[in-house]
């Protein structure tokens, strides 16, 4: 799938169920209502860019609940671990940039069977595609994505690095709570830097499309679903160079951001974030694994 689907720009919003189903989850009134209907993050924009017939629809229902059920009841313990770990360390000192980097590749580490599991729900709805839908879809991308580059690159670079410290400030600040002073002058200088981070974005998000599309000709042969895979599980190749050394600094430069943060915050930052682990364990554990 399309990682740059989603309509925020950057780092943040992978196409990554994790971050859509767990950390998305905090702000809901009831979790486990939530990550039972949420879709797993494919039925809401596949509908967007294709019209899906009843038998279609009713294929991508099943295999998406079976991707639920497996990620219940094999992936949310693992989460539970690692949350369990981040309070303990949060809870004992004020986390250096080496903890703060180990918690971040944890996170990371969740990505790769989640996409190697999703891969098969993905080419099962793809290689059911008559050829009026792949150009329904193929005409979809082009209009979303000149929508896209018309929204984001019509600013000014100024204007550009002030939404996303914006939409920066508003995620850091479900972890760390209400941002001060210092924490949001850190915000707006780190968003300052990022560069020409949304152009690169928008291209290798279109370089993504057309690949998808080229392997897409391809679909009634015996190599689609391999080449499919090597699409989502190698997303950051197949969308060019410039992504990837984007998407790397990207990486190092959030770790940094998260660490300066909490070091300009106080206690009540440390405190915010314990609860807010807390808080997602304690929804993990009261979720069951039972079909809806």
């Amino acid at each position: 799938m399309d990682t740059a689907l989603f309509r925020t720009p950057g780092l943040f919003k992978p196409f990554i169920l994790i971050l859509v189903l767990a950390f998305g989850l905090v702000g809901c009134s009831s979790t486990k209502l939530a990550y039972r209907y949420a879709d797993w993050g494919i039925v809401w924009w596949v509908e967007d860019y294709v019209t899906l017939t009843a038998d279609q629809k009713q294929q991508l229902n099943n295999d998406i609940e079976h991707l639920r059920q497996w990620h219940c009841s094999a992936e949310l313990p693992r989460y539970q671990a690692w949350l369990d770990e981040l309070e303990a360390d949060v809870s004992n000192n004020l986390p250096d940039q080496a903890t703060v980097e180990y918690h971040q590749q944890q996170l990371f580490s969740f990505f790769p069977s989640l996409l190697e599991r999703a891969t098969p729900v993905a080419a099962n709805l793809l290689s059911s595609l008559s050829d009026e839908q792949v150009r329904e879809l193929a005409d979809n991308m082009v209009q979303s994505q000149q929508e896209m580059e018309n929204e984001f690159l019509a600013d000014s670079p100024q204007a550009t690095a002030k939404a996303r410290a914006e939409r920066t400030a508003e995620r850091v600040g479900r972890w760390l709570g209400e941002l001060n002073g210092e924490q949001r002058d850190i915000v707006r200088q780190w968003s300052a830097n990022r560069g020409a981070q949304t152009e690169i974005w928008l291209q290798g998000r279109r370089n993504w499309q057309l690949a998808l599309l080229e392997v897409l000709k391809r679909r009634d042969e015996p190599t689609f679903e391999a080449e499919l895979e090597y699409l989502i599980l190698n997303s950051e190749e197949v969308r060019g160079n410039a992504y990837k050394a984007m998407m790397a600094e990207s990486r190092v430069a959030m770790s940094s951001l998260m660490h300066d943060l909490i070091m300009a915050g106080d206690e009540t930052t440390l405190t915010h974030l314990q609860n807010r682990a807390v808080e997602l364990n304690n929804d993990f554990e009261a979720l069951t694994c039972s079909p809806a």
